[in-house]
């Protein structure tokens, strides 16, 4: 299945307190808010040796990274404004724009690390400009779970949009973005970044330094990098070899017994061999 059905099963697991604890379940993406307090100190050390509040354009997908901007601005860093920029799994430029969080079809992108329709750092946001109504964001997810729709009232989306703008790239916008950086600077850049770059290169504010986050290696996007400049990137040193490396993984259907019942099969083999 897609990132979105992966995710939800996750949750699903997660919210199976009892199985949780006994194969002590974590994640490592921002599902876990340590991800995110850990990305907030970069916001910190950003902002601190530019000053002048400077705005950070995130790619965005799952929402995580970008939260950790506001967890670093609620904690006293002299953060800016936040700008999401997106592919054309643009529900969370969408959500920001129109005041309606709505889920679609998953777009296979050239940036598939955003190819996100149910960004779950979204909810986080929500609890967040809605002064923490936790009631509120309760019923307005479990809405969502079933209509895959929230109309976010207008004071909620007025707090959201006073933290954070929105932007969006197409793929070809994206190619150009690799391209042209790459003829003017040298610089290979990965889809991911471009996406958050085109945005940045969009924006009329002047003043306030622009921080754009990098967030991959190009070397792990190959094919787009390229295909936009003609220069295939090479791996890091430290990971010369990897692509030929034996690749070991089980497909499963998108089915949480299924999931749990592989779980508990494989860690019932680590035990006996152990």
């Amino acid at each position: 299945g897609t990132f979105d059905d992966a995710q939800a099963l996750v949750k699903a697991l997660f919210a199976d307190t009892a199985f949780a604890k006994a194969v002590s379940l974590t994640a490592v993406n921002s599902i876990n808010f340590a991800r995110i307090a850990a990305q907030a100190v970069y916001y910190i050390t950003g902002s601190l040796a530019l000053g002048g509040h400077p705005t950070f354009i995130v790619p965005t997908g799952n929402f995580g990274d970008i939260l950790a901007g506001d967890v670093a601005r609620r904690m006293g860093a002299p953060v800016g404004k936040l700008i999401a920029a997106t592919n054309s799994n643009d529900i969370v430029a969408r959500a920001l724009t129109t005041g309606v969080y709505e889920s679609g079809h998953v777009h296979p992108s050239l940036s598939p690390s955003m190819d996100i329709q149910v960004a779950s750092n979204f909810e986080r946001a929500l609890f967040e400009a809605s002064g923490r109504d936790s009631v509120w964001v309760r019923q307005a997810m479990a809405s969502f779970a079933t209509q895959k729709k929230i109309a976010i009232p207008l004071q909620v989306a007025t707090a959201l949009r006073e933290v954070y703008g929105a932007a969006r790239a197409s793929d070809e916008e994206t190619l150009e973005t690799i391209r042209t950086t790459y003829k003017k600077t040298g610089r290979l850049i990965d889809p991911h970044t471009a996406v958050a770059l085109h945005a940045a290169l969009a924006l009329e504010e002047k003043g306030a330094p622009k921080v754009v986050l990098s967030t991959a290696h190009p070397a792990k996007f190959p094919d787009a990098v390229e295909k936009a400049t003609g220069v295939r990137p090479a791996l890091p040193e430290h990971l010369q070899g990897l692509y030929d490396a034996a690749e070991y993984f089980t497909v499963l259907p998108p089915d949480k017994g299924l999931v749990r019942g592989h779980i508990e099969s494989k860690l019932g083999d680590h035990e006996a061999r152990n």
